[in-house]
């Protein structure tokens, strides 16, 4: 496994429930900001990729572990490491961190699809071969 890739994200007010905390869905739209900056610094940006190579990338499947919550103002990092990587999906180990401290893990599938048909595709050969040059230490 490489090292995780990261960022920082500040909790703003529109990102608490009624009780002060980070609202659960919104630990997936921090990691989804993760995996799409994960990509641009792979080198591919997202439209980019629909409208030359005619894919898109669609979340298949979650899980996610919350072990303590986040609160309004706090710095978050949030990080994105591919753990396998099929012919037309990749996996990736998430966490949200507060000062080192995980608050929330998750694994995350995604699927490569055709941006025409929305069908499973195969990955371009040229992205995984810099998802591979990405991934060596």
């Amino acid at each position: 496994m490489s090292a995780a890739f990261s960022i920082q994200v500040r909790v703003y007010f529109e990102d608490t429930d009624a009780g002060g905390v980070v609202y659960y869905a919104n630990y997936l739209r921090f990691m989804e900001r993760a995996r799409s900056e994960w990509l641009r610094a792979v080198g591919f940006e997202q439209n980019e990729l629909s409208s030359s190579q005619n894919v898109v990338f669609a979340v298949r499947s979650v899980r996610a572990d919350y072990l303590r919550p986040a609160r309004l103002d706090d710095m978050l990092e949030i990080t994105a490491v591919p753990v396998r990587i099929g012919s037309a999906s990749l996996v990736f180990a998430q966490q949200v961190l507060r000062a080192g401290e995980p608050l929330c893990t998750g694994e995350i599938r995604v699927a490569c699809l055709d941006s025409r048909g929305f069908f499973p595709t195969p990955i371009p050969s040229t992205m995984l071969s810099r998802i591979n040059l990405w991934r060596q230490p």
